[in-house]
Formats: C-alpha cells, structure tokens, sequence
C-alpha cells in the first residue's frame, strides 16, 4: 500500500477532515514555510452551481474579507482554481460552544456571561459594519484554545440598509428570535 503525497493548495499541505457541510468539506492544513495551521473550507463549484448557493458563498467572502475582529473567524485568503474554492481561515481548537455545553453542561453564570459578552461584541461589530449573520446558534460559534468564542459561518449573512428589514426568513428555527415568529419587537435593553 503506498502512501499517498499531501494535496498542496498554494502555500498549505491539507491534512485531515474536521467536518463535511452541504456545499464542502473542511480541513487543517498548514503552511509550508511558517507551520502555522489554519482550517481550510474546500466549496466544489459545480455543487454550490447546483444547489444555487453561488451569491451566498461570495457574499460570506466578502464579508470575512472585510471583518478584522477578536471574536469573528478571520478568512486569509482564498484560492480558486477550476474545479474548487478554498478559503483559507483561521484554525480554532476548542471545537463548537454546541459540544462545549454538551460536554460540560449548565455552565456556571460567569462562564455564561463572558461567552455571551464576547458573541455580542461580535455581533455589534457586524451590526456597525451592517452585516447581519442570520443563523448565530452555538453550532457557529467555535472555542479558541483559551475558550474565547469566535463566530463562524458566514453563508446565511446579508448586508443591512439603515431604516429597511430584511424580508427572508433563514437560519435555523429552532434559535431564530421570537419577533420572527410572532411580530413582536424586542429592545436590546432587555438582555441581561
């Protein structure tokens, strides 16, 4: 059995699968004259082609290109050839907040409220930027390996005009916010 050679994509050397999504797959590589790892989101183009998703993969390009923020994944660079798009991001070990809570159950207040202080810082920063996210649950929010959060996922978000809604429905149900549901409006202020 011979063992087969890494996949070079520009400076990195892919190495193994973190997880597999609808339009791809992710995977760690490392850069071959620094070390450093990143996570690699590999988008074939004749899948995302298929299931109609081409403005949404650019828009979530656009928008991580324009984020510089301690707690929004950063997007590097990305590499297209013929066949497929590879964003190269930030690498996070920590896993998904989703897992985190799952592993280690009710969270004490103070754990609660430094993780929730971190998403918001996030979110204010897309707000300013007039991005929405669309589909924030703990699924898309990734531990560093000090536990600090970071927001990832990027595919559902949209641009925001000053004094207009927008008018779709996305994300998941199961997190979406009650106003989406039952016309209500709620204030920041009510948080806690």
């Amino acid at each position: 059995m011979s063992v087969q050679p890494p996949i070079k994509i520009g400076h990195y050397l892919l190495a193994e699968t973190l997880g597999i999504g609808s339009f791809g797959k992710v995977k760690t590589a490392r850069h071959q004259l620094t070390g450093h790892k990143v996570a690699v989101k590999i988008l074939n183009r004749q899948k995302i082609k298929n299931l109609d998703v081409v403005g949404k993969i650019r828009r979530e390009i656009q928008n991580l290109k324009l984020f510089r923020h301690p707690h929004i994944i950063k997007l590097y660079q990305v590499i297209s050839t013929p066949t497929d798009i590879f964003m190269i991001m930030e690498y996070v070990s920590g896993g998904e907040l989703f897992d985190y809570i799952v592993k280690h159950g009710k969270l004490k207040e103070s754990e609660a409220r430094r993780f929730f202080q971190q998403i918001i810082s996030g979110v204010d920063y897309c707000h300013r930027h007039m991005v929405v996210h669309r589909d924030l649950k703990p699924e898309n929010l990734l531990l560093d390996q000090n536990l600090c959060v970071k927001i990832a996922d990027f595919g559902l978000s949209n641009m925001m005009m000053d004094g207009e809604f927008l008018r779709t429905s996305c994300g998941s149900p199961n997190y979406a916010a009650p106003e989406v549901y039952i016309s209500l409006s709620l204030s920041l202020f009510s948080l806690p």
